[in-house]
């Protein structure tokens, strides 16, 4: 992709894979079915096989010139989608899945890039015993393991009057330093650079070198501290440096696509700066290769 500093690959390290098993999830508590819950969100209703959902996220990512993504089952039980996904398009996607460590069953963690823990939406600790479990079998699988912390809103489960009854007490990047650190071959990912708890998230980094900030999103937790995106960078910059920033844009659904206003407000932003060609590639997708490499 065309940037400032040159052409170089680019890489998305947050993009939502919407499959038909999560519209039905969603709509499930309103006993609506998938087509139903696409017409009342303004979205575009997905194929039934994943692999053709595959194929529009590599055309989409080929119109905007991304080279690969990570792509994440947001609904516990559907990793089998993503790991179709990615069996169908190896050289594109990263498959991540949301899983439930309280779940009765076990999820399937081979095939898998990521993990992605929620501990606010399910409710548990990152130290309960069902979490250190699953973290051992990620450990040894080489998963890497994205946790969701502070502020957590679905827009979805809004626009279609569902509760969102989360519990922030689980939402502190801090519970996981002793994780990270009896861990610290396990790449630890913290989207939205920790999404309003952005000092814990920079101290979590700076005391376990394991630790890397996704950036995507609007970041619009930012309001809360008076912070502009520049300011996040120029900060997350200085305690993780550009080795431990992953770029992701939270693209999620259709027509909508992959969102290139996000990744044209953060490349403004870097390029502001002053950050260098090299550190810009690493940013945008030099450090997500290498994690899986």
């Amino acid at each position: 992709m065309q940037t400032p500093w040159g052409d170089f690959a680019v890489a998305d390290a947050h993009v939502h894979f919407f499959s038909r098993s999560f519209y039905a999830s969603l709509g499930a508590p309103k006993a609506m079915n998938a087509a139903q819950v696409a017409a009342a969100l303004g979205w575009q209703e997905p194929p039934d096989d994943p692999t053709a959902l595959a194929r529009a996220w590599v055309e989409e990512l080929d119109q905007n010139g991304v080279a690969q993504a990570a792509i994440i089952a947001s609904v516990p039980g559907d990793e089998d989608s993503v790991k179709q996904a990615a069996r169908a398009f190896p050289e594109r996607f990263w498959p991540y899945a949301m899983v439930n460590p309280l779940a009765e069953r076990p999820p399937d963690l081979e095939g898998l890039s990521a993990i992605c823990l929620f501990p606010a939406m399910h409710g548990y600790s990152l130290h309960d015993e069902r979490v250190q479990a699953l973290l051992e079998r990620a450990a040894g699988l080489r998963c890497a393991v994205f946790v969701h912390c502070g502020v957590l809103t679905v827009g979805a489960r809004r626009k279609l009057g569902l509760p969102s009854p989360f519990d922030m007490r689980y939402s502190n990047p801090l519970d996981l330093h002793a994780v990270a650190l009896r861990f610290p071959q396990v790449p630890f990912l913290i989207p939205h650079f920790g999404a309003g708890y952005f000092r814990e998230a920079l101290m979590l980094a700076d005391l376990c070198p394991n630790v890397y900030l996704d950036t995507s999103s609007t970041n619009s937790w930012m309001r809360y501290e008076g912070l502009d995106l520049k300011t996040v960078f120029r900060r997350a910059l200085a305690v993780a440096g550009a080795g431990r920033l992953l770029f992701g844009t939270d693209s999620s659904f259709f027509p909508r696509g992959w969102n290139q206003e996000i990744f044209e407000s953060q490349m403004q932003a870097l390029f502001e700066l002053g950050v260098s060609a090299e550190d810009a590639q690493q940013i945008f997708g030099g450090n997500l290769t290498r994690i899986f490499c």
